[in-house]
């Protein structure tokens, strides 16, 4: 149970690794190619539209061939891509290369949590659910130490072909260790060894009657708002932007921006059982105490950044990283939304929508942050400059005032719709009469 476990945890610490694998190195892209902002930012937002647009199509491969075939297959296809990227002569090759990155990406997740859900009994899940998160986020800093450091050493064929000599590993490993189910059971099925209850584990989506009753419950629109506010500026930061903004814009020597980037990625992971833990302990405040205050200081970290006169100091960006880390686990509440406003043969339908805010989220981000850019005759390393920068991330603005203004109305709706508030039309009349 636990080398089963522990292989498609090593496969998701891989995953991450290849997901991430420009964040450090994407000047060195923009030169490789010859890319300007835009087109730099395509690679992210092309990778992240696949990974998101697999989600549905995986679940469905996952129904009918379990964890083993599916992320087997996912390895397969990443290890492709980076291979497909070491030898790219140009934008065209390594726009396809992070297509395939992206199809592979998006089984390995699912599939690791489908391993979860099949081999341990359902009241330990959730812990198990947990680390397997945490522990795959160790991946970034594969991508941001090593990863850079290989291919300033060597070159940029070494570097990422190792990285699909890497998936080839992995490819092996996942079909010869991971299997569906325990020997014991004959189907996917998920077991309370306390009740002894059995429930068939389902992960694709009901797209037609199952995401209209979904979208019209104000809880999931809450999850989904709480998805896309969240996240999004850590992604851009991590997958894209932040190293360049580091040395180019700050001034930081590539070891002082790794350790900025590697900062984000630690706190991420010791704040996510905090976070967690007081999502739980206090189910009817998650967005007024949790959600809205992280977008708050997230969005606030970057204004102050961009206010400062002249490269901000080290402990500030590192500030700015620690602030940027909390919206991953913030994220997380979304997904406590949708279990708790949706009934289980209507969960995954409910998870895919929320998931969805995210990655939306995301990708206008970061391509906005390139438009920003090159509007500004910024758009190649030798153009990168602070001012530029700084004027590019406060594109974010904008998604976080849009996304906190959904959270409000929806948590609202929210309260009314499940009872713990009035509406205020009866609200009014009742404070009338009292009059």
């Amino acid at each position: 149970m636990w080398l089963v476990w522990a292989i498609a945890v090593a496969a998701y610490i891989v995953s991450v690794t290849n997901r991430t694998s420009l964040s450090a190195v994407g000047v060195d892209a923009a030169v490789r190619f010859d890319a300007d902002a835009s087109v730099l930012s395509m690679f992210a937002v092309i990778q992240l539209a696949v990974y998101g647009g697999m989600q549905i199509p995986v679940g469905l491969l996952l129904d009918r061939f379990g964890a083993r075939p599916v992320i087997t297959a996912g390895m397969a296809l990443m290890a492709i891509g980076q291979g497909v990227m070491a030898f790219a002569p140009d934008t065209t090759t390594a726009i396809l290369a992070r297509v395939l990155l992206g199809a592979g990406d998006a089984a390995v997740f699912p599939s690791a949590l489908r391993v979860v859900a099949t081999w341990f009994p359902a009241q330990r899940a959730p812990l198990v659910v947990q680390m397997t998160g945490i522990i795959g986020q160790t991946g970034q800093l594969v991508s941001l130490l090593p990863m850079a450091a290989l291919l300033h050493a060597t070159s940029w064929t070494i570097a990422f072909g190792s990285l699909a000599g890497l998936g080839v590993l992995f490819t092996i490993l996942t079909f010869s260790v991971i299997r569906n189910h325990p020997p014991s059971v004959d189907a996917d099925v998920s077991v309370d060894t306390d009740t002894g209850s059995i429930q068939v584990v389902r992960s694709s989506a009901d797209l037609r009657q199952g995401f209209r009753e979904s979208w019209s419950h104000p809880g999931t629109r809450l999850a989904f708002w709480s998805h896309f506010t969240t996240p999004f500026a850590g992604t851009a930061f991590v997958m894209l932007w932040g190293f360049p903004f580091l040395t180019a814009g700050e001034g930081l020597t590539p070891a002082q921006a790794s350790l900025v980037l590697s900062a984000f990625v630690v706190f991420g992971i010791i704040v996510g059982p905090v976070i967690g833990a007081l999502s739980a302990r206090h189910p009817l405040r998650r967005s007024r105490m949790l959600v809205l205050p992280i977008v708050a200081v997230q969005a606030l970290a970057w204004i102050v950044v961009a206010a400062w006169p002249g490269p901000a100091p080290l402990w500030l960006l590192i500030g700015l990283a620690l602030a940027l880390a909390t919206g991953g686990p913030a994220s997380m509440i979304a997904f406590d939304h949708a279990r708790t406003h949706n009934p289980s043969h209507r969960l995954s339908t409910a998870t895919g929508i929320v998931n969805g805010g995210g990655f939306i989220a995301g990708l206008i981000a970061i391509f906005l942050i390139g438009v920003a850019m090159d509007l500004q005759g910024a758009g190649t390393p030798d153009t990168y400059s602070l001012e530029a920068f700084r004027l590019a991330f406060l594109t974010q603005l904008p998604l976080w005032a849009i996304g906190s203004i959904g959270i409000v109305v929806e948590r609202r709706r929210t309260r009314v719709h499940v009872g713990l508030d009035a509406p205020r039309e009866r609200r009014s009349r009742r404070g009338g009469r009292a009059r």
